[in-house]
């Protein structure tokens, strides 16, 4: 199963800076409490075009480690479209669109993968390549490419861009979701030397950022490549954080009952 992306138009940060506000969503986001974050941002996102962008994507990623909040998702990233008015803007507001329609079809029992691809083609439109938001617009159309076509190669050419957008540009969490993808794909064509280096690569990341919320699949994901006892203590641990968490992301249950 595939993982949500990090969020936002603009660069939200993760609670290492004097902000305030930045710290207090990073800390209820790191900890899977997306509405508590977006209803931070609530005030200043109803005249700013990247507070929009970013609460709409807290709300969608919360669809996506939930499989409910559709709706005020749904709002929240009409609310950031009817903001935008510069290209990046819009490309970034078409970006959550594409993602929030990926969900839909990924974890929400509704087909709506051709609004996925429209928008995320929009956003990479608006987007140019050397901007520091297009990396995440390469990311989610991996996905696309990887979950909804079945198309390896490309989804690998596609986390490979986001991969090096995100390294040049220091988008810690996008880096941890690219090398867990690209990780995903080594597995899957059983280069399992790759994968291993990877998954804990991924978790290393999530490990520093104190990305709680992602550290059970990161955790199980390496388990899937680590030989005993090692992979019972990282597959524990996952269990852990998963039941810490009050089952969250909803689509790891499954794959930590059948491990």
């Amino acid at each position: 199963m595939a993982e949500p992306a990090m969020s936002g138009s603009v660069q939200p940060g993760y609670g290492e800076g004097d902000d305030p506000l930045e710290r207090a969503v990073w800390r209820l986001r790191s900890r899977g409490c997306w509405g508590d974050a977006a209803a931070l941002l609530a005030p200043r996102a109803e005249q700013d075009a990247g507070f929009a962008v970013h609460r709409a994507a807290l709300l969608v990623e919360g669809c996506l480690f939930t499989a409910v909040g559709w709706a005020e998702a749904e709002d929240a990233v009409r609310a950031a479209e009817a903001l935008a008015v510069d290209p990046v803007a819009r490309g970034t507001a078409a970006c959550e669109r594409g993602q929030l329609a990926y969900a839909a079809t990924v974890v929400g029992n509704r087909d709506r993968s051709d609004e996925a691809r429209a928008a995320l083609g929009r956003a990479a439109a608006l987007i140019p390549p050397s901007a520091p938001e297009r990396a995440l617009v390469d990311f989610r159309r991996g996905l696309l490419a990887e979950h909804l076509a079945d198309n390896p190669e490309s989804a690998r050419a596609a986390y490979r861009r986001a991969h090096a957008g995100a390294t040049a540009n220091r988008h810690t969490l996008l880096s941890s979701f690219t090398w867990r993808h690209l990780a995903g794909l080594a597995q899957r064509s059983g280069d399992l030397t790759e994968a291993r280096h990877g998954f804990a690569e991924s978790l290393r990341l999530r490990e520093e950022l104190g990305y709680l919320v992602g550290m059970a699949p990161a955790l199980a994901s390496l388990a899937g490549v680590e030989a005993e006892p090692e992979a019972g203590r990282l597959r524990a641990e996952a269990q852990r954080l998963f039941r810490l968490l009050g089952g969250v992301p909803t689509w790891l249950e499954g794959q930590l009952a059948a491990a």
